[in-house]
């Protein structure tokens, strides 16, 4: 095992940040990375991350490991050190109010015009000119700020993986993840594994987050140059909501390890025996059906409905109360699906998002990320 660090540009005199990257096994086979809390307040990505760190030093040590895989627990200092009156504020980067999970480099644009000459006939040679190309471009890059050194460091480490996880968590929620729909028939084995609630699917949900930058890069050039040249799905990359915020502890996180140790291991990339593939609780939906439960007025939250929960159109999914007036507002579902995710607070203001639903039909367009 290797530790690295990788120094972010200091914000300040006298002051300088760095992540820290743990790094197992061979090269030259699978590389698979890992990475959690990118957005610093959600933290049972970060103690998975832990407890995996430990399985694949057993598993290193054991000579099971059949390629190089690379976990980064803490994948944002800037953001874990941003408190304001004993609130964390983990999702924004507090100079620029940007989200620290949007706006990495566009691969795409980098790579697009730089690869064509270098494709052939052999889709394991495309694969490494692309890249190569990918590298290049990254190692162009001049960042300016500490945020935009964070972003270019965690690209670098994780641009040529085959598989890309990126550990999050919702307010309060059931198990979910999201992930480009070409690559499903690679991220379904991980979704029954985990037991994802709701499987979100999206060629480009915009803003370049962390997971999209790396898989849709691949569907952009097999559009554009497929027809010609094989191209394969050279990154699997998937973002792994882990329940709610709360949902912080050693029973989660050694079953959520040991889910994805099993997804490895039926990738062939951990050598054990493989675990049976669990049923798979809800079949995957468009992104673009995710219906969001708004409050249209203001009140005390009440739900009457748990997350990871099928729910009818129609049914009631909360109740906003008015302790003044004694008006009780219910909130009923707009979409059929599982309820996969409901806001932490349980004071509503008006045009407050309190639930979000998986529908099945996508009626969605344009920019289907929250800030």
């Amino acid at each position: 095992m290797q530790i690295k660090t990788h120094s972010l540009i200091a914000p300040t005199l006298g002051t300088q940040r760095h992540l820290t990257s743990f790094h197992y096994g061979p090269s030259g086979g699978q590389k698979i990375y890992i990475q959690a809390s990118l957005h610093a307040d959600e933290l049972p990505g970060m103690l998975v991350a832990w407890r995996l760190r430990r399985h694949f030093a057993s598993l290193e040590a054991a000579g099971k490991l059949r390629g190089e895989v690379i976990v980064v627990p803490v994948a944002n200092p800037i953001g874990l050190n941003q408190h304001l009156l004993g609130s964390h504020l983990g999702r924004f980067e507090g100079n620029t109010a940007q989200n620290f999970n949007r706006h990495f480099y566009d691969l795409t644009a980098l790579v697009m015009h730089r690869v064509e000459a270098h494709l052939t006939g052999d889709i394991d040679e495309n694969r490494e000119a692309v890249r190569t190309a990918m590298r290049e471009a990254l190692d162009e890059q001049t960042p300016r700020t500490e945020l935009e050194s964070q972003r270019l460091a965690l690209q670098k480490l994780s641009y040529d993986a085959d598989v890309v996880l990126d550990l999050h968590c919702d307010w309060d929620a059931a198990m979910h993840l999201y992930a480009n729909p070409d690559i499903w028939p690679e991220v379904e084995p991980l979704a029954r594994y985990i037991g994802a609630k709701a499987s979100l699917l999206t060629l480009n949900a915009d803003g370049n987050p962390f997971d999209e930058i790396h898989s849709f890069c691949w569907s952009n050039l097999r559009a554009r140059y497929g027809e010609r040249h094989p191209l394969p799905n050279g990154a699997v990359s998937v973002t792994v909501e882990l329940r709610g915020q709360r949902d912080v502890s050693h029973e989660f996180a050694e079953q959520d390890a040991q889910a994805i140790l099993h997804y490895l291991g039926y990738r062939g990339f951990v050598d054990a025996d493989v675990a049976p593939l669990p049923a798979l609780p809800f079949p995957p939906t468009p992104f673009a059906g995710a219906a969001p439960v708004t409050a249209p007025v203001s009140g005390v939250l009440v739900f009457r409905a748990d997350v990871g929960t099928w729910i009818e159109s129609g049914q009631p999914v909360a109740d906003l109360v008015d302790p003044l007036t004694d008006q009780v507002t219910t909130l009923n579902a707009t979409t059929t699906g599982v309820l996969y995710a409901r806001h932490s607070l349980r004071f509503a203001s008006a045009g407050l998002t309190v639930a979000h639903i998986a529908g099945v039909k996508a009626f969605r367009t344009g920019s289907l990320l929250p800030l």
